[in-house]
């Protein structure tokens, strides 16, 4: 009977994850749609976190540092692949001339590298702050 409570006790509370999930991929959405950099950022950002979030909740992980910087990567390279089979030269000039259009595959494959740059920086920030002592949840 007391184990029984013991899992009662544990698992009687919802998550707020699910939410934060589908809020995240929806920003990032509305965020390539109306070719808003920040807006789709701030998306995939949310959407990586809170992923990263549920895995440690449900103790799948023990720190949610190291798998938001593979998240990270995988954000990285994905945008970046998207962006280079575009053919788009990676040249400064044309990075910041799709940065100004918008509204192309290639501003879709740029968003998402820099969702992935930013979302490294939140894990090292993390990560570092974790290791400092300091208590720091995603």
């Amino acid at each position: 009977m007391a184990e029984g409570t013991e899992l009662a006790d544990r698992f009687g509370k919802s998550s707020p994850w699910p939410l934060f999930v589908a809020i995240g991929l929806a920003i990032s959405e509305v965020g390539v749609v109306m070719a808003l950099l920040p807006v789709t950022v701030g998306g995939l950002l949310l959407f990586v976190g809170s992923v990263a979030g549920i895995l440690t909740e449900t103790e799948y992980v023990d720190s949610p540092w190291p798998l938001l910087a593979g998240f990270a990567a995988v954000l990285v390279v994905l945008g970046a692949a998207i962006y280079l089979y575009t053919g788009a030269p990676l040249s400064v000039d044309t990075v910041l001339d799709t940065l100004a259009v918008g509204r192309t595959v290639a501003y879709r494959g740029l968003a998402i590298a820099v969702a992935g740059i930013v979302t490294v920086a939140v894990a090292v920030a993390g990560w570092v702050a974790n290791a400092s002592g300091a208590a720091v949840e995603p």
